[in-house]
């Protein structure tokens, strides 16, 4: 695609996120704040499923990684040991004329990129945002919104380790809100200051670092193919020595091919054993690990996944968006489409809207259902491709004489003829 296409393909996603209850403007009805989102009743379900195939793949169809969820406000220590209140930062430059603040890497003329004006010296702006706990605001009670969810997961590897008794290697897996005070947020959901992480982190002996990092690689990569993500729009990207972080032994991305390029989806990264190591000198507390079988005690080194749920939301979105001669449709995979299957009456009478009810009531402990009578069947279809919903029963006149429906697929728009007592089996296979 061309810049001209890819920009209008974002406009499209967010008109349509926006028109079809995927996405909102946070406080929209105020003016809305910059680089906050809400989900809708779409989203929120696309959202949840994306969560939900993560979360089983990680934890419910493995017996090596256990899951948590910690705390969002956690001891300063915990920042200060991780580096984050140090080093957490961007360079930020100002522009003196029109007031734009901008990522002085992101700057390539040494003039505002917006109106040429000239450009403050850089200096470096810690993303993390504070708080104070407590009802008096002083130094005591500074807190801080975590920028990232992974250093939860250290702090409890011993507490995690010892109550599952899990032997090395074993993961610990979470879901949360991190918060980062952006400079520069943008492309609708691709960069926010309030977003939502799956992380993994994946303790194992040194020296078997490198193999588990192939391997989760491979798993990582493999899950974006089961969720139906293109495999032609998914690459590694090998971070160079100056990408490299401090701590880090090696790191890769998955990037995607969004319209504004490609970016970022998950961070997978080898991180030696810096992290366990500065909560161990930090807290004063023991956080290695003995192996009864070797006799050795050691500090674990990590291998770390970690992905974007509203990045991965925004890749499936535009993964998925397809435009036909006669419609729009979002191809989302049946794992994830926010609503499995609409139900229609051909008409509002014969007794089809009470017959239609009652398959909706009959599939509904199954599936996600939505029930709607109102306008042509072909405007309700047309609809329902472009929310992504994967499969419609229609009930029409031939479902008085023999008791089956019509079940169309979203895709090839193919239909065949279901007898209803037969309809959930048929349901579960294909979605």
């Amino acid at each position: 695609m061309n810049n001209k296409t890819d920009n209008n393909l974002m406009d499209k996603i967010v008109s349509l996120c926006k028109r079809r209850g995927y996405i909102f403007q946070s406080s929209e009805i105020y003016g809305g704040i910059n680089s906050c989102w809400d989900y809708g009743p779409l989203g929120v379900e696309l959202k949840n499923n994306i969560k939900r195939f993560w979360w089983e793949s990680m934890t419910r169809l493995r017996d090596d990684i256990e899951g948590i969820d910690a705390s969002i406000l956690m001891h300063p220590k915990v920042w200060e040991a991780s580096g984050h209140i140090k080093s957490f930062s961007d360079p930020l430059v100002d522009c003196k004329k029109c007031k734009q603040r901008f990522r002085a890497n992101e700057i390539n003329s040494g003039v505002c990129p917006e109106c040429s004006g000239e450009l403050t010296d850089v200096r470096q702006f810690n993303l993390m945002f504070k708080s104070h706990m407590g009802p008096v605001e002083e130094e005591a009670s500074l807190v801080y919104l975590r920028p990232e969810t992974a250093q939860g997961i250290y702090v409890n590897f011993s507490n995690v380790q010892l109550t599952s008794r899990k032997k090395i290697p074993f993961g610990i897996a979470q879901i949360g809100k991190a918060f980062r005070n952006e400079i520069t947020p943008g492309n609708f959901i691709f960069r926010t200051r309030e977003f939502e992480q799956m992380e993994m982190q994946y303790f194992v002996k040194p020296g078997t670092d490198e193999e588990w990092m192939e391997k989760w690689m491979n798993v990582r990569m493999e899950w974006y193919l089961a969720l139906g993500i293109n495999k032609d729009k998914l690459r590694f990207h090998q971070h160079s020595h100056e990408e490299l972080a401090h701590y880090a032994r090696a790191a890769y991305d998955i990037q995607y091919n969004f319209p504004f390029g490609w970016q970022e989806l998950e961070g997978i990264h080898n991180r030696t054993d810096f992290d366990l190591k500065k909560h161990s000198e930090y807290s004063g507390k023991e956080m290695g690990y003995y192996d009864d079988v070797t006799k050795e005690r050691f500090i674990p080194y990590i291998i770390e996944t970690s992905a974007g749920c509203d990045r991965t939301l925004l890749v499936c979105l535009i993964d998925a968006y397809d435009e036909e001669e006669e419609r729009v449709v979002l191809r989302l995979s049946p794992k994830i489409a926010p609503i499995k299957v609409a139900i229609f009456p051909l008409v509002k009478r014969d007794g089809m809207p009470d017959i239609a009810r009652n398959i909706t009531g009959m599939l509904r402990p199954h599936f996600k259902v939505f029930y709607d009578e109102d306008g042509t069947v072909g405007r309700r279809y047309r609809r329902q491709d472009e929310i992504g919903t994967p499969l419609a029963v229609t009930v029409d006149s031939d479902t008085l004489k023999d008791e089956t429906v019509t079940l169309r697929d979203r895709d090839s728009m193919k239909q065949e003829r279901v007898k209803i007592s037969e309809l959930r089996e048929k349901i579960g296979k294909i979605i």
